[in-house]
């Protein structure tokens, strides 16, 4: 995602190159990509001069969208989601501290989106400590 949104406005962005770029395979890249152009986060751009894009732009995608999509909701204990999981759930002290944290995971990924992972991107890529 984070090619696509480096890329957004410049054109679609073919398969083989951001996985050499991330040195991810193609067929997993592949794979990932089929779930985000379902949730509604990536385009295919057919022809020649083809490839996907941000169907988005990269300020309208938080990292907990793409999270969720690829990887569901972000879930430290079974207890969290199944409060079935465990019989002594109404005694647990530690399953206020998962709570938190998981709750900390979600607010730290939904604070962030794609434009500031890129912006991030080009602020480390303009230092230049060359003599």
């Amino acid at each position: 995602m984070l090619e696509l949104a480096l890329n957004y406005e410049k054109g679609p962005i073919q398969l083989q190159l951001i996985a050499e770029r991330q040195e991810i395979s193609k067929k997993y890249l592949e794979q990932l990509i089929t779930i985000l152009k379902t949730a509604g986060f990536v385009k295919s751009v057919r022809g020649a001069k083809g490839g996907y894009e941000l169907a988005k732009p990269p300020d309208a995608i938080k990292l907990s969208d793409c999270f969720n999509s690829l990887e569901g909701p972000v879930i430290t204990v079974e207890c969290i989601e199944d409060e079935k999981s465990c019989a002594r759930i109404s005694d647990c002290i530690i399953r206020q501290v998962w709570m938190q944290v998981n709750d900390a995971i979600e607010n730290v990924l939904a604070s962030i989106t794609l434009q500031d992972l890129v912006n991030a991107a080009k602020k480390k890529d303009s230092l230049n400590y060359q003599i």
